[in-house]
């Protein structure tokens, strides 16, 4: 009796355990479901040029790790530097591939592509040149809303970026310091 008593609380505690889980169909939280909404959102933004709706899903003092010249911090600014991709780029798409979300962090795999309007020297495009690319956008939540946001993106779509950078040209009659570390 002992042991059919053990084996009952051992199934009755895993089956209050299943039903108790907060997990909706898919397998994913109501929390994860929503930064996934979110994620997609800002996607969507690049494409329509619409950032009326960033309060919804980005933090006041979201940070975005992946800016041509460091971490942009706070919503205006990202709004403003991505209202500023919107004049330079035309015709922005993200496409997901695959998306994995859990109640803290969103990670997709992204095939983008844009053309440029402008020359765009941190990107190493000029005006009318097409980019597509692939991506893993991770972004971190918090209530609901993004807090950070990296980019990885693969080394041949970098080299493919930074190969049409052009090194900034000499200064005339001026030689750079070399120190011979080898010397006294």
């Amino acid at each position: 009796m002992k042991k059919f008593s053990l084996v009952f609380s051992a199934a009755a505690l895993c089956l209050l355990t299943a039903c108790s889980s907060k997990k909706t169909e898919g397998g994913m939280s109501e929390a994860a479901k929503k930064n996934v909404d979110a994620n997609n959102a800002i996607m969507k933004m690049f494409e329509t040029g619409d950032y009326s709706k960033a309060g919804d899903y980005l933090a006041a003092d979201v940070v975005d790790h992946a800016g041509p010249k460091g971490d942009i911090v706070g919503i205006d600014s990202i709004k403003a530097y991505f209202a500023d991709m919107g004049q330079k780029m035309t015709g922005m798409k993200n496409d997901i591939v695959k998306t994995v979300a859990d109640d803290e962090y969103v990670m997709s795999w992204v095939k983008g592509s844009a053309t440029a309007k402008v020359d765009i020297p941190d990107w190493g495009m000029k005006a009318g040149d097409s980019h597509t690319g692939e991506s893993v956008e991770v972004s971190k939540f918090k209530d609901g809303k993004c807090v950070e946001h990296w980019t990885f993106m693969s080394m041949a779509d970098m080299n493919k970026m930074m190969s049409a950078m052009q090194p900034p040209p000499p200064v005339e009659g001026k030689k750079l310091p070399i120190k011979d570390s080898t010397s006294k």
